[in-house]
C-alpha cells in the first residue's frame, strides 16, 4: 500500500530487455535506498514494481509486458525522472490517500494553464473510469495523490490545481500537453460505485444482500 506522496525524483539510469522482460534500473538517493530489501515494494510513476537487485548507483525492477503495455513506463528512457514512493509502513502518516500502485490505465494531458502560482492541468479520461471520479475526490496520477479541482464528465476530462510544491516534488511540473500519466482511481470510491451501480440494476442480488 501507498499514501500517494511523493518521496523523491528520481533519474532512470538503464534500461534493457532479456527474455520478455524489460529491466529497469531507478536512480534512488541513499536515503530512499536505505533498509530497502530485494523482494520490497516501491512505487514508480505509481506503478507497484518488486525490488529485483540492488547497487551503490541505482536499483532495480523486472517489469513485465504487460505493465509496459498498460503504463507509461514504456515512454520511459534514460535520464527520465520518475515518481517515487515506498511502501507505506504500519504507522506510517497518511497524507494523500491509499494507493495500491495497480495503474487504472493512463490519461492524456490535453491542456496546461496557469492561474497564478497554481498550474491547472487537464486530463482526458476513459467514460468507464470518468465515473468513478467525482469534483473534490481523490485520484492518483502518476503516483500522486491530488484533489480534483474540475470535471466535464460529457467531454470526459478531469482537472487538477498544482501548487508549487507539488510541482517541484514529481513529475507533474515538467509534463505538458501531449504526454501521458499514469491513472488510478481511489479503491474505495471504486468499489463503492460498482456495488452501487450493481444494486440498482440487479434486484435478485439487491435482495438477496439485504435479506
Amino acid at each position: 500500500m501507498f499514501t500517494g506522496i511523493v518521496q523523491e525524483l528520481a533519474p532512470v539510469v538503464a534500461i534493457s530487455e532479456k527474455d520478455g522482460i524489460t529491466r529497469l534500473e531507478i536512480g534512488l538517493s541513499p536515503e530512499r535506498r536505505s533498509a530497502l530489501q530485494d523482494g520490497a515494494s516501491v512505487a514508480i510513476n505509481g506503478v507497484c514494481l518488486t525490488v529485483a537487485r540492488q547497487s551503490e548507483r541505482s536499483v532495480g525492477f523486472d517489469v513485465i509486458a504487460e505493465t509496459m503495455a498498460r503504463t507509461n513506463l514504456v515512454d520511459l528512457g534514460v535520464g527520465a525522472r520518475v515518481n517515487v514512493e515506498r511502501s507505506a509502513a504500519l504507522g506510517d502518516e497518511i497524507g494523500g490517500h491509499t494507493v495500491s500502485g495497480h495503474v487504472t490505465g493512463t490519461s492524456q494531458i490535453v491542456s496546461v494553464a496557469h492561474d497564478q502560482a497554481n498550474r491547472v492541468m487537464r486530463f482526458e479520461v476513459e467514460r468507464d473510469w470518468l465515473r468513478m471520479l467525482f469534483h473534490k475526490g481523490f485520484v492518483a496520477l502518476d503516483g500522486a495523490s491530488l484533489t480534483i479541482s474540475a470535471v466535464d464528465r460529457e467531454a470526459a476530462w478531469i482537472e487538477v490545481s498544482l501548487i508549487p510544491e507539488t510541482l517541484a516534488r514529481t513529475t507533474l511540473g515538467f509534463l505538458e500537453a501531449g504526454d501521458k500519466v499514469n491513472l488510478e482511481v481511489d479503491p474505495q470510491t471504486q468499489a463503492i460505485v460498482e456495488t452501487v451501480e450493481r444494486l440498482m440494476r440487479d434486484p435478485d442480488w439487491r435482495r438477496e444482500r439485504l435479506s
